[in-house]
């Protein structure tokens, strides 16, 4: 996949199929749009384009984005229109005044001029321009002064799956990463560093990495301890990770760590990628140390468990 910072340099693209919007999360929803970009493109021998958004417009237009958390980091969205297999992502920044432009100037001057688009595919509800003042029935009117064809998912082949990036992040913010997982279509993942902690899990045998969320923006489910895989470049780990402030320490401070299953190398400053497979607790305080190992033993035991049945499915 070829990726595109701006507009200023779009190269030419083979017969373009293209479609737009902020893909939080690149849901099953989203992925209804981008198979049938990826049909339509097979069939005409063309390229698909997606046209995408950063930062996440409401974060520009709105003045309530401290209750806004995001499923999908622009890396992170990178990566999943990569597995996707998406031929081209365009990377529009969002600014105030881009917000501006209206649906005959975005039509016009970036599906037209800049993409030489062929064909656009767009959601049933899915409208562009200033005030949002673009529609599948705007585009249909004008078809002919565009010069390219439009399709538009029907209603029922999205609102059928019950899917929305609101309704994900509901669900991950009760702790319900299964269910995330049935709208994403994989496991949740967030991506962070490992950052030196206070080493306090080495002494009861249960060593974990501290984990520094990348972009504060990035949506973190609910406290607990969840059953997770762990992506190390291209190595995949099981284990198990807290999210909380650690009641048996006493802890104050929010913090996410992992402990890998038979691991013990070395690795602050690393990047890894957590994917939540399933929640196993609430996060508990405990009389001493040696319950908080009894029960991170059976913690273990069950979130292998977990996982074991994950890969099954």
């Amino acid at each position: 996949m070829k990726v595109h910072y701006g507009l200023d340099n779009i190269p030419n693209i083979k017969h373009p199929v293209v479609t737009s919007g902020t893909f939080d999360g690149v849901h099953l929803g989203h992925r209804t749009i981008l198979t049938r970009l990826k049909e339509i493109a097979n069939n005409i021998d063309g390229e698909t384009v997606v046209i995408t958004f950063w930062p996440h417009p409401r974060f520009v237009l709105s003045n309530y984005t401290a209750s806004l958390k995001l499923l999908s980091t622009i890396d992170e969205k990178i990566k999943l229109m990569n597995d996707q297999h998406i031929d081209h992502l365009i990377i529009i920044p969002f600014t105030k005044e881009f917000s501006a432009t209206s649906s005959n100037d975005f039509i016009e001057s970036i599906l037209i001029n800049k993409i030489h688009t062929q064909k656009l595919v767009i959601g049933y509800d899915h409208r562009f321009g200033k005030n949002r003042e673009g529609s599948f029935e705007y585009l249909t009117t004008h078809q002919e002064q565009f010069n390219f064809q439009i399709e538009e998912i029907p209603r029922k082949d999205i609102d059928n799956l019950g899917i929305s990036s609101t309704a994900i992040r509901n669900h991950l913010e009760n702790g319900n990463v299964h269910l995330a997982t049935e709208y994403l279509g994989e496991p949740y993942f967030v991506t962070g560093k490992v950052v030196i902690g206070k080493q306090n899990g080495r002494k009861i045998g249960f060593p974990t990495a501290n984990i520094d969320i990348l972009d504060k923006n990035k949506l973190i489910p609910s406290d607990g301890v969840y059953a997770v895989q762990i992506q190390k470049d291209d190595v995949i780990f099981n284990g198990m990770m807290n999210i909380g402030y650690r009641p048996t320490l006493n802890g104050n401070i929010k913090s996410l760590e992992v402990h890998i299953f038979e691991f013990t190398n070395e690795i602050y400053g690393e990047i890894l990628q957590i994917h939540f497979i399933k929640r196993i607790r609430d996060e508990i305080k405990f009389e001493n140390m040696a319950e908080l190992k009894d029960r991170l033993t059976l913690d273990k035991q069950e979130a292998q468990t977990h996982i074991n049945a994950q890969n099954i499915n």
